[in-house]
């Protein structure tokens, strides 16, 4: 018993602080620092955030922050408050998802006054599953004397499923294949989470034959993807402007014996004609209707997206490659 009361008293008890007693200003401090570290907010919102510009115009109107979710490739954007709801913000982020055309609609507050919440949670229940709206508290934390930390919490999100199953309208054949996509997928991001836990803040399957990873830069990224013909691992160029796809593939392309040496076979290399996009890819023929062969297929895909991206890293990293491509001309 003594020993169990020493140990107790060497455990430090965790404060909760005001979000002002860590960043002063909300746009002068807090903005820039969410800007920087979009990742902290990411995990709370299991998204692989990434944040591309504060202050962001919408009319006469500044947005606070606007982004994406790196694995679905929508548009997020975030308006911030220091301190308690008020109806001025409600309003405002109703404008700025107006003007964005955004699919996911984050408020941070300090703390959500319940008629706010509830305005959320019925926005989240007669949209559609393209909008959603999420309402994080913010504040900071500290155990005594040791540096203030950021603490998220999510008090409103969309309930997917239910937007998911109301919304649908498609033929049933459609409806299983996703339904079916789906299943695959959490199957998928369990091992995933499992052998590389901190690779993707996303823990919700799509209905949908694809799911993003990140790639370290919003120029590319990995993906998998699992169809009736084959299942594949791609890194991929997806950007609307065609020409830098090409230039980022080029740059890729240039260490090709390198990169395929390390990881271990041949890859296809696709400029895609006709199209923005450009892939780097492996494939396996197989059929995601076969739910006896699932776990063969997620491990397959597993080691090899895995390995994809030890390759690419052993060189660096893609930025690495982008600069070092850049620098030399090519």
């Amino acid at each position: 018993m003594t020993r169990v009361v020493n140990l107790m008293s060497e455990i430090g008890q965790l404060k909760k602080l005001k979000p002002r007693d860590a960043w002063s200003h909300e746009a002068l401090d807090f903005t820039p620092w969410l800007l920087a570290n979009a990742n902290v907010l990411g995990e709370a919102l299991n998204m692989d955030l990434e944040l591309k510009e504060a202050e962001h115009s919408v009319g006469g109107f500044s947005l606070d922050l606007i982004g994406e979710d790196l694995n679905t490739r929508e548009i997020v954007i975030i308006e911030n408050q220091l301190e308690a709801s008020d109806h001025t913000h409600l309003g405002q982020i109703l404008t700025y998802a107006g003007g964005t055309n955004a699919v996911n609609i984050v408020w941070i507050a300090e703390s959500f006054r319940s008629e706010h919440r509830a305005a959320l949670a019925w926005l989240n229940e007669r949209t559609d599953e393209s909008t959603r709206f999420f309402a994080v508290e913010v504040s900071a934390v500290q155990i005594g004397d040791s540096p203030l930390a950021p603490l998220f919490t999510v008090v409103v999100e969309p309930n997917d499923w239910q937007k998911t199953v109301r919304s649908s309208t498609l033929v049933s054949i459609r409806s299983d294949t996703g339904e079916k996509h789906r299943e695959f997928w959490a199957l998928f991001l369990t091992e995933l989470h499992s052998r590389y836990p901190n690779w993707t803040n996303t823990r919700t399957p799509l209905a949908q034959n694809w799911m993003n990873l990140p790639a370290g830069t919003s120029a590319a990224n990995y993906a998998v993807v699992a169809t009736r013909s084959a299942i594949r691992v791609e890194l991929y160029f997806p950007s609307s402007d065609a020409s830098q796809n090409l230039t980022n593939f080029r740059s890729v392309l240039a260490r090709k014996e390198v990169i395929e040496e390390s990881f271990g076979r041949q890859l296809d290399w696709d400029e895609l004609p006709g199209r923005k996009a450009c892939r780097i890819s492996c494939s396996l023929p197989a059929n995601i209707n076969d739910r006896q062969e699932w776990d063969k297929y997620a491990r397959w895909l597993l080691e090899n997206v895995g390995d994809l991206r030890a390759a690419i890293d052993s060189l660096g990293g893609l930025p690495e490659l982008f600069r070092i491509s850049r620098s030399s001309g090519d």
